[in-house]
């Protein structure tokens, strides 16, 4: 029998955030509902291009296959859609077209999507509707904002590593440091963490999200017999401004939460980006602008409107 969707990791994504249809949106804005929907009937055979979260999704489903040998599928990626169901056949057919294996989709005619995350218990929602996001996060889902990035264009599909990346304060876990930061600027900041350095931190948007990929790195540590071989493929970092003597705080909560990362980087406000550029994450999350913005190009990157950064 294979998983129940309550026990797999499950990660819902918009048709904008898998495939660029920027020209579509165009013609929508530009046009009107009517003419969208007659062009994406005409053109239901012609796949779009991948977009910015495609990288991304299509690791996660390989996973599948690298985790083989289990009783079922522990991932799955659900499409919720604000398209109308006729434009929803464009979508279907490239998901066929790239190879991906999503079975589940919800086509809502412009509703919200969002709020069916729960049907599924989807631990992240992927949107490039910024303001969906917002909405969204306000309510207490987990959603990114994903910003356009060109790498699509050149990603390698021979590459079967999962690489993703993750901010630690106002991401994983939630924003209680910032705003401390925020009152008292780095010297409280470093006293205040220093002061609560054995008190883990409460959860963020996205630990769920890093929960079910540690699930998942256990699952692969028992297959490979080694929690350092060179076959590993999920490979998860933590990318912080933090720096010493913050980190002992940051380390506290990983332990408490039985969470283990391959990289963590304590940059102490050195530009994400020179970290990022090396590392190159299939996938970054942070809640600053300013740390994804310089790498967006080049990195997808979602921005997680949470907490006291984007009050």
């Amino acid at each position: 029998m294979g998983y129940p969707i309550e026990k797999k990791l499950v990660v819902a994504v918009s048709s904008t955030a898998l495939f660029d249809f920027s020209e579509e949106d165009r013609i929508f804005l530009t046009q009107g509902l009517d003419a969208f929907r007659a062009h994406q009937e005409t053109m239901k055979d012609l796949p779009p291009n991948p977009g910015a979260a495609f990288p991304f999704i299509r690791r996660l489903l390989h996973l599948n296959r690298t985790l083989d040998g289990l009783d079922g599928n522990p991932v799955e990626v659900v499409l919720l859609s604000r398209n109308h169901p006729d434009a929803g056949l464009r979508v279907m057919n490239a998901i066929s077209h790239y190879g991906l294996d999503i079975t589940r989709a919800f086509f809502l005619a412009g509703e919200a999507p969002y709020p069916y995350m729960k049907s599924v218990n989807s631990v992240l929602y992927l949107s490039t509707d910024r303001l969906e996001v917002k909405e969204a996060v306000s309510k207490g889902y987990p959603a990114g904002h994903v910003l356009p990035c060109s790498v699509v264009d050149t990603d390698d599909l021979d590459d079967t590593t999962f690489r993703i990346a993750f901010d630690f304060d106002g991401v994983i876990v939630d924003d209680e440091a910032e705003e401390v930061y925020a009152d008292g600027g780095l010297p409280l900041f470093h006293h205040y963490e220093k002061e609560n350095r054995e008190r883990p931190l409460n959860s963020g948007p996205l630990f769920p999200l890093l929960q079910g990929i540690a699930t998942l790195q256990k699952m692969e540590e028992l297959r490979l017999d080694t929690v350092n071989s060179s076959a590993k493929r999920i490979r998860v970092a933590i990318v912080t401004a933090r720096n010493a003597p913050a980190h002992e705080r940051l380390i506290t909560t990983l332990k408490n939460y039985e969470i283990d990362t391959d990289e963590l980087f304590l940059t102490g406000g050195i530009d994400k980006k020179n970290i990022l550029d090396v590392l190159q994450p299939h996938i970054f999350f942070d809640d600053q602008l300013g740390h994804l913005e310089p790498s967006s190009d080049d990195i997808p990157c979602v921005h997680i409107p949470f907490g006291i950064r984007n009050s």
